[in-house]
């Protein structure tokens, strides 16, 4: 009863703004700060940035999703580069691509880091002109912008 107690205590503001409904809104909130400290040397662009990028014809759009939700449906010429693929260094579809080319990574949706962390290592790799497109596939679909299935 008094750890209980005192847990209650000890988390009371997010007690509190939970029973406000505020919750969901807050966390949201957390995330965004934790990944913009995390990942402040990626550069993003918007939906509107990438859906030009697209159509210039001159930017590798990279798919930081799961192979199963890639084969599924993706932007229409990207390829498959999970987070888990760029760490054990499986960047073969790479090695053709100069390490200025324009390239967006992107993931699911606006909460996932996936794009992020692909953008990260690229740039590591000494990849210049990597960003990342957080607003993710859910948001380009919906928009109605270009996909494709399969490879």
């Amino acid at each position: 009863m008094v750890a209980a107690l005192f847990g209650l205590f000890q988390h009371w503001p997010l007690v509190h703004i939970s029973l406000e409904g505020n919750l969901k809104t807050h966390l949201e909130k957390l995330g965004t700060e934790r990944r913009e400290v995390k990942f402040q040397g990626v550069k993003t662009v918007s939906l509107a940035q990438a859906y030009a990028l697209l159509n210039q014809g001159q930017t590798l759009f990279l798919d930081a999703r799961p192979a199963s939700e890639y084969l599924e449906l993706h932007i229409q010429g990207a390829i498959n580069l999970t987070p888990e693929m760029a760490e054990k260094g499986e960047t073969q579809a790479l090695t053709a691509v100069a390490k200025e080319s324009q390239i967006v990574a992107y993931c699911g949706q606006v909460s996932c880091d996936a794009a992020l962390k692909v953008a990260e290592k690229l740039q590591a790799l000494g990849f210049t002109q990597v960003s990342a497109f957080l607003e993710g596939f859910r948001a380009w679909d919906e928009a109605g912008y270009p996909v494709d299935t399969g490879r």
